[in-house]
């Protein structure tokens, strides 16, 4: 969550245990970091007491990873700590990233050079408990499985009360892809498309909500909420299922630390016996041959992809704001955040919400829930901890 880090000084110190088998080979240390815009000191890493290289800021300004190798001699068989600061006084150096939701986190903070330490009160607030996002790549061993995706329980009260309040067009009995677009439509004309660069809070993956303070540009705090293309494939994840369609949220990126990332719904089509892309945001289907594509269609489309881009009429709301206008022409049209595809592996967004990320889209990507596919393990992604072969992304939706 990037609006609550934890600044690095000479004195607040963190450190972050972790228990890893022995190895043999040079492993990759991956931390998530934002370096001030004025600093000009590195981040310094010690591994179970012997320092690292210092690392130099790279985009200042900006959370992105930073990959280390780390030699086996410095690591051991059992607990292994890994501690971290910089030399400023002040918190003007280097935040590093954190996850909350954390009871018992393995991480700890220091507000006297490392001479004491807690689990508690961390964060530049003092006011969370969480894991730092430090993790760790080793030669050996094996990739969990990706998870089965958990879809909503649509008789549930809560996937009742969303069908009740959708509009009679969404709520019509017609064939699946006549539905989808409707869906699409009717999302893409309902609020514009406001990223983390024109608002400081985040909006979370619950449509009724995303819907409510999207329309009316103000929310949690009365602040103006970050409602941007996450919230538009979550909120159409939701909707589909609500109405009888399987949907799941598809994540996309140019590379890793990349900034021309797209956040779409993949929604499963019975009679096509595939998953269809669907972007709400700009009210778009990708169509080849008058049938829409699946996601690994568009990838092989690359740069020719603008040729199969159908715009429904939700586009002429979103392209008459000039943001909207500059990334479907720099990036959509021309295939740009399709270079890199995942999933996220839960759809029941409504009735789970706790497994939602806080801030998906306002950094670079990092959530352990990303499954990414297996060539992307050796492009620049090993920071995550699970990769899916085409037959899982392909495969249909599991039985309601």
């Amino acid at each position: 969550m990037p609006s609550l880090g934890e600044e690095l000084t000479r004195f607040r110190r963190v450190r972050k245990h972790l228990d890893l088998p022995a190895t043999e080979f040079p492993a990759v240390l991956y931390i998530l970091a934002r370096p001030d815009p004025q600093t000009h000191g590195p981040l310094h890493i010690r591994v179970n007491n012997a320092d690292l290289p210092p690392v130099a800021a790279s985009k200042p300004g900006v959370y992105q990873w930073y990959a280390i190798e780390v030699s086996p001699d410095r690591l051991r068989s059992g607990d292994n700590c890994f501690e971290l600061w910089t030399e400023s006084v002040a918190m003007d150096g280097w935040t590093l990233a954190l996850e909350a939701g954390h009871g018992r986190p393995g991480s700890e903070r220091s507000d006297d050079a490392g001479v004491n330490w807690r689990r508690d009160r961390m964060g530049y607030l003092n006011n969370v408990c969480a894991e730092y996002v430090l993790r760790i790549r080793l030669a050996e061993g094996e990739d969990p499985p990706p998870a089965t995706l958990p879809l909503e329980d649509c008789k549930s009260a809560r996937m009742q009360a969303l069908r009740d309040s959708l509009p009679e067009a969404v709520q019509r009995k017609v064939p699946p892809l006549e539905r989808i677009r409707t869906i699409s439509t009717w999302l893409g004309s309902s609020w514009e498309h406001t990223a983390s660069n024109r608002a400081e809070q985040y909006g979370p993956w619950e449509v009724e909500t995303i819907l409510a303070w999207g329309a009316r540009r103000q929310g949690h705090n009365g602040k103006r909420p970050i409602v941007m293309c996450v919230h538009y494939a979550a909120a159409m994840v939701s909707v589909a299922q609500a109405v009888g369609l399987s949907a799941r949220c598809a994540v996309l990126t140019e590379a890793p630390n990349g900034s021309a990332g797209h956040f779409v719904a993949e929604v499963w089509v019975p009679e096509l016996e595939k998953w269809i892309v669907v972007d709400p945001n700009s009210d778009t289907l990708f169509v080849r041959h008058g049938i829409p594509m699946s996601m690994t269609e568009i990838q092989d489309a690359g740069a020719d992809v603008g040729d199969h881009i159908e715009f429904g009429p939700g586009s002429e709301f979103q392209l008459g704001f000039s943001h909207m206008v500059e990334f479907c022409e720099k990036n959509l049209k021309k295939g740009v955040c399709f270079q890199h595809r995942s999933v996220w592996y839960r759809a029941d967004l409504l009735t789970r919400p706790e497994f939602s990320p806080p801030g998906h889209g306002s950094l670079s990507y990092c959530e352990t829930g990303l499954i990414w596919e297996q060539r992307d393990l050796d492009r620049g992604f090993g920071m995550f901890p699970s990769f899916g072969s085409p037959e899982f992304f392909n495969s249909p939706p599991p039985p309601p």
